[in-house]
């Protein structure tokens, strides 16, 4: 560290906000995000649906990387991105991950554990018809994670799908590409406090029920 660089330990912040209590949550913890995340999006935090995806090689090796969530439901949540991406085919050989959604300017974040699995061809195919034309060529462009010789290499395949597939024409969906779903076996929300008093209250998964359990900060 330069002495011109700031001080990392000296940042601090004090978080003020309501208490997170047992009794104000949601039975569910996708009932629980819900109310988050649209508390979230009205107070206008840029992209609330940016989270952190952690995986692991086969060796215990973990790598983490920011993408957006497409959709979540009773089941848990969905992202799309190239099944051979280093993401990809770690999930293929292990399909255990974290998620996390940093939502810092309101003292809050959520944390999810749980398994990932691929998403019907339906459901992703659908998906897929509703992204923007650029990003349809993109994913035929990228091979996600495979080294790359310039960038000029890349905006040439982009290029060439482009004058293949002009737009108003169907792209179709690259085999490559697809969704993820997270089932979610544990999931945390945490509220910031002043004093470093926050609230955690995490949801844990056995069989059908869940049970919610505070722990310390």
């Amino acid at each position: 560290m330069t002495p011109e660089s700031p001080d990392p330990a000296a940042m601090r912040e004090q978080y003020r906000s309501a208490p997170l209590l047992e009794s104000d949550v949601a039975a569910t913890p996708m009932d629980q995000f819900a109310r988050w995340f649209k508390a979230t999006a009205e107070y206008g935090l840029p992209e609330p649906n940016a989270m952190v995806v952690s995986t692991a090689d086969p060796r215990g090796r973990p790598s983490s990387r920011t993408v957006l969530l497409k959709h979540y439901d009773d089941r848990g949540f969905v992202f799309y991105t190239n099944y051979g991406s280093r993401k990809g085919t770690e999930i293929a050989a292990n399909p255990y991950v974290s998620l996390l959604f940093p939502w810092h300017r309101i003292a809050r974040q959520v944390v999810v554990t749980g398994t990932a699995a691929r998403v019907g061809r339906d459901e992703t195919t659908a998906y897929f018809r509703t992204r923007p034309h650029g990003s349809q060529l993109g994913a035929w462009a990228s091979e996600q994670s495979a080294p790359l010789a310039s960038r000029d290499e890349l905006l040439r395949r982009y290029e060439e799908l482009a004058a293949r597939h002009p737009e108003g024409e169907q792209v179709p969906v690259p085999p490559q590409w697809g969704g993820f779903l997270v089932t979610p076996e544990t999931v945390e929300f945490w509220q910031g406090h002043e004093n470093r008093l926050h609230d955690r209250l995490r949801y844990t998964r056995t069989g059908e029920t869940w049970h919610l359990e505070r722990l310390c900060p």
